[in-house]
């Protein structure tokens, strides 16, 4: 499938820049991060939570581009790095649900509906694997055109054993510890990552890749930069521009005490958990300031682009296996990961790049993560590309340049028709779509409806759907036309009859 881009006349003679700089590009993406993790707001007003994190190299990074308070990403991993990876909405992907082994749902089970066999295997750049969405990764592309490419981190892309797993097979030319896994076992060194002491694994997600730092006092966090700096110094002399998706496992739990800053947290008044939750959240800002003072060394921070991003919203459900207080919210956000309210979806992105977005600025407009692929390849100079796949993400070049608003009467779509297994509102069974203002959220197995406003009511407290029926009817004709349009998947009831489409009740 050919995919080509027509830009307008100032976009164009930006793009033949770009192709003579060439820029650098880091992809800094942080797994499980809310919203409200940072010292950094990301809405009109300041809250507790931002008094409570301490960001500063965030607070940097934001000061020196743009920042964007309605980003937004799938409501768990795996469907938002899949988005990522190809540009395919995962509506469309059907990756759905977080992925682990091959042939093996994650999903809980339902008195109600059978779930659907959705592509629970993955992505994969070639054919051949049974529930797996096939596609072209824009690192692919961007190592054909001369990039050097470097995952460092985690890529939970495919199930284990199958082509997609192994970041290589997508266009790196360096993998640091990406694997199947969609979260660690321990970021302590003194339980290896994860390896018993003959050095085998005694966990499926146990941090392959960084047997140098065993029993050495070296957080996760701070092994994986040390191995991404390590990898840029030896790229250093080269005339290829590079490309570093820096993919850290923080802040995902298990929430391990990161001792550099656990203590100030404490001090700070906070619980043991919550302290701990917020070492994580500095160490991997540490992590994001140690990158941005080897670009300044280095003397390539002019000629590179810095993008700060979550997979996801954070953790601030409360599932059945986990004791304790929530150590996180994502107020004024409702609920967390797994949810398709904005506290699952909602994201904390920042675009920094020199000479060309406007620094300390803001947007308000909205995006989804699967504008990143064809963005960055913009960036690249790349404009056109051919890919296996439908790319559905939109660039926001013209919002980074302000010179337009690509979210104008654009819906954004997922769908989520499977259980993950927290409990609160807008999990498990459902999808949704957003034009404008407003937001439907529709149940697969019970027909339910919510619609809010979300400039008026961004905690969505208030369902209006009995209010206004008129949009509820053109926002589930839409839903529904799409979903039907990319053959998306939806659950079955017990007795064998299809849940309806959000149009056709």
């Amino acid at each position: 499938m050919q995919k080509f881009f027509l830009f307008s006349a100032s976009l164009l003679s930006f793009t033949n820049a770009i192709a003579q700089d060439r820029p650098n590009i880091i992809l800094f993406l942080v797994d499980d991060m809310g919203w409200e993790d940072t010292s950094v707001p990301f809405w009109t007003e300041r809250t507790n939570y931002n008094n409570i994190y301490e960001t500063p190299n965030m607070e940097r990074l934001a000061s020196q581009g743009m920042l964007f308070t309605q980003a937004y990403a799938c409501s768990v991993s795996s469907p938002s790095r899949c988005s990522l990876l190809t540009g395919a909405n995962n509506a469309r992907h059907r990756v759905t649900n977080w992925t682990m082994l091959k042939d093996t749902p994650t999903d809980l089970n339902s008195e109600i509906v059978n779930l659907p066999q959705w592509n629970y295997n993955g992505i994969s750049p070639v054919d051949g694997t049974d529930n797996t969405f096939t596609g072209t990764s824009f690192v692919k592309i961007l190592h054909d055109h001369e990039y050097f490419t470097i995952h460092c981190g985690k890529a939970h892309f495919g199930a284990k054993d199958t082509p997609g797993e192994d970041p290589l097979n997508w266009g790196f030319d360096v993998n640091i510890a990406g694997h199947a896994a969609g979260g660690l076992a321990t970021y302590l060194s003194e339980k290896n990552y994860g390896h018993d002491a003959e050095g085998k694994p005694y966990a499926l997600n146990a941090i392959p890749g960084l047997e140098k730092y065993w029993q050495t006092g070296t957080f996760a966090t701070e092994a994986l930069t040390l191995e991404a700096i390590r990898t840029l110094d030896s790229w250093k002399g080269s005339e290829k521009p590079f490309y570093l998706y820096m993919s850290h496992y923080a802040v995902h739990i298990p929430i391990d005490k990161d001792p550099r800053f656990y203590q100030k947290y404490i001090d700070k008044g906070l619980t043991s958990k919550e302290a701990a939750y917020a070492s994580l959240i500095e160490g991997m800002d540490k992590s994001l300031g140690d990158l941005m003072d080897w670009l300044e060394k280095n003397n390539e921070a002019d000629n590179t682009i810095v993008m700060f991003l979550s997979d996801n919203g954070g953790l601030a459900t409360q599932p059945e296996w986990r004791d304790g207080p929530l150590y996180t919210q994502n107020s004024p956000l409702d609920c967390g990961k797994g949810s398709l309210h904005e506290g699952g979806i909602r994201v904390p992105m920042i675009v920094k790049w020199p000479g060309k977005v406007r620094e300390a600025s803001t947007s308000d407009h909205y995006l989804m993560i699967e504008d990143f692929y064809p963005t960055i390849l913009e960036m690249a100079g790349i404009p056109n590309y051919s890919t296996k796949n439908q790319v559905d993400g939109i660039s926001f070049l013209p919002m980074l340049f302000e010179q337009g608003d690509t979210s104008i009467n654009r819906p954004l779509f997922w769908n989520f028709p499977n259980i993950w297994g927290n409990e609160g509102p807008g999990i498990n069974l459902n999808c949704a779509v957003r034009l404008g203002d407003w937001k439907l959220v529709y149940y697969w197995a019970t027909g339910f409806k919510e619609l809010f406003n979300i400039k008026e009511d961004i905690g969505e407290k208030k369902n209006i759907a009995t209010l206004y029926p008129e949009k509820v009817e053109e926002l589930s004709r839409i839903l529904g036309n799409y979903l039907r349009k990319v053959k998306a998947d939806r659950p079955v009831f017990k007795d064998g009859k299809p849940c309806p489409w959000p149009d056709v009740l």
